[in-house]
């Protein structure tokens, strides 16, 4: 089992406290494991005993029962006999209608529990519930295997290419690992896609059309990196015999991010240091899901990259935007602890004179000194200008940045 120590070097500070914990993630990207591995802890460096663990996994069919959340409150409530701390875990906890009125409510009553919650959707993320918690939880946002990690779990060479590319085309959903051949990967990758659709989008949002959210995801993904254009697609849609509303397309993008399946992206103007919110672009969560989605023959290596550095730069907890500079764009602008980084992403330069110009020059029309980095998967060194090159697997095995 990989421990996914960068994790739960964030969540240990919060052992104890009484903010309810809440993991939220992708379908299977390793939130159980990840409560197990804190269950593991409480028992051997915090001796915590057995009696004083509550754990209840909502995808199993032993606690269907307790899906009635009425029912669930009194088996919890059984279970505490004394006035030692005791240690809640609910995983996959969005399966309960209301779950939020049992954790307030032990919350309020019940002063020796610490509350751990995992969720896969939209309702984790959701305003109601950040209502109703009001401000009584702390949210850890939990994605599929860094490079870093998949190395660690494979006991791959990280330098190697094959290794890489395994990576970049399959993406970081640890059960994947377990597959060596394309059509059992894909067929795995399609399962979690199928499942992450017809529970956390169809019964949860109540939206039937499966073939149009095929249809937009598959936009999506074959357009990632690109300014998102609501003309483009809904033309897009009708080549493909599908009439959609421009209010109906925005509920499908929207339903899409609340899954989890891929994340929206804003600009940031950075002479007026502002967000905006208008041609925004999407990366996807997992590669491995946006492969089986893309039928684009001539999709470019340098987006797959782009998306890797981006999910790379959210796993390290930085605020990732689109940076709008006076003359043009900056594939990144990274923000964390007040500090801010500017990041260029392609493909090859060395040789290449056009793209050293392009990646290089995109900094011009900056005037501050935040550092400043284009990433690639050129070996040699290419820095200049107080501009530092960095080679991409460099980047994804060490910390830099």
């Amino acid at each position: 089992m990989l421990l996914r120590e960068n994790y739960l070097k964030k969540i240990r500070g919060f052992y104890n406290s009484d903010l309810i914990k809440i993991l939220v993630g992708i379908r299977r990207c390793g939130k159980s494991i990840i409560l197990e591995q804190i269950r593991n802890e409480l028992r051997t460096e915090y001796k915590v005993d057995s009696e004083h663990i509550i754990f209840i996994n909502f995808e199993f069919i032993e606690f269907e029962e307790l899906l009635d959340y009425r029912k669930l409150n009194c088996y919890i409530k059984d279970k505490i006999k004394d006035d030692k701390k005791y240690y809640l875990f609910l995983d996959e906890v969005q399966n309960v209608d209301a779950f939020e009125k049992v954790v307030n409510s032990l919350r309020a009553t019940v002063k020796n529990l610490s509350i751990f919650l995992t969720g896969s959707n939209s309702k984790m993320l959701s305003d109601e519930l950040s209502t109703v918690l009001s401000g009584r939880y702390v949210l850890f946002r939990i994605y599929p295997l860094s490079y870093k990690e998949y190395i660690s779990l494979t006991n791959r060479d990280g330098y190697d290419l094959n290794s890489f590319w395994d990576y970049a085309n399959w993406g970081g959903l640890p059960n994947r690992c377990e597959f060596n051949n394309t059509t059992d990967i894909k067929n795995y990758l399609h399962s979690v896609y199928d499942s992450i659709i017809l529970r956390d989008v169809v019964r949860r949002l109540n939206l039937k059309d499966t073939f149009l959210f095929d249809l937009i995801l598959q936009y999506l993904i074959e357009t990632m990196g690109r300014e998102f254009s609501s003309e483009n697609i809904i033309n897009y849609l009708k080549n493909e015999n599908k009439s959609i509303s421009n209010e109906t397309l925005y509920t499908y993008v929207d339903a899409l991010c609340r899954a989890l399946i891929v994340e929206r992206v804003y600009r940031y103007d950075i002479s007026g240091k502002g967000v905006l919110k208008t041609l925004n672009k999407y990366y996807a969560t997992d590669l491995g899901i946006a492969q089986i989605k893309n039928n684009n023959a001539e999709f470019k290596n340098y987006i797959v990259l782009e998306n890797i550095v981006y999910n790379e730069l959210k796993i390290r907890d930085y605020d990732v935007y689109i940076g709008k500079s006076k003359k043009g764009e900056i594939d990144f602008l990274a923000k964390k602890d007040g500090k801010t980084n500017y990041i260029q992403v392609t493909y090859e330069l060395d040789g290449n004179s056009d793209a050293m110009e392009r990646e290089f020059g995109a900094f011009n029309y900056i005037s501050d000194d935040n550092p400043k980095y284009v990433i690639s998967m050129d070996k040699k060194d290419l820095s200049r200008d107080g501009i530092i090159h960095l080679n991409l697997i460099d980047f994804l095995l060490s910390d830099n940045l």
